[in-house]
């Protein structure tokens, strides 16, 4: 049961599979709630940082730090479906994520985009 998360993750695949069934499916639903508020806001943030004459710095810095956000915890989601199919539970499209390829990269106005950063901090969920 190894798998390597491309994102920093509150917790592993083993340590998922030992969660109960009901805590697995909220903390699914938790995460799609706030992917979609995160989309709503990578969609504003993108339509400003597009219509804008002169560059935001702290604009496409909450743009691209909403790109890892989002990245970490549809990982997450990731996680968790699989964690219910080591349970015998087939995870229908009710657990799908709907995602948006435009706002997976970010418009960038800087020469900054190629340093990497460590995720933010996400609201709090599964604490382990």
């Amino acid at each position: 049961m190894e798998y390597k998360p491309r994102y920093s993750q509150p917790f592993t695949l083993a340590e998922a599979v030992l969660l109960d069934i009901p805590t697995i499916t909220q903390e699914i639903t938790r995460l799609q709630h706030s992917l979609q508020h995160l989309r709503r806001t990578q969609d504003e943030l993108r339509d400003y940082i597009t219509s804008s004459s002169t560059p935001d710095n702290d604009i496409e810095e909450a743009f691209a730090e909403n790109s890892q956000v989002i990245g970490s915890q549809e990982e997450r989601v990731g996680i968790l479906k699989v964690a219910l199919s080591h349970k015998g539970i087939i995870a229908s499209s009710h657990y799908d994520l709907h995602t948006s390829t435009h706002t997976q990269h970010p418009p960038c106005h800087t020469e900054s985009a190629g340093t990497p950063q460590t995720p933010p901090t996400e609201e709090s969920g599964i604490d382990l």
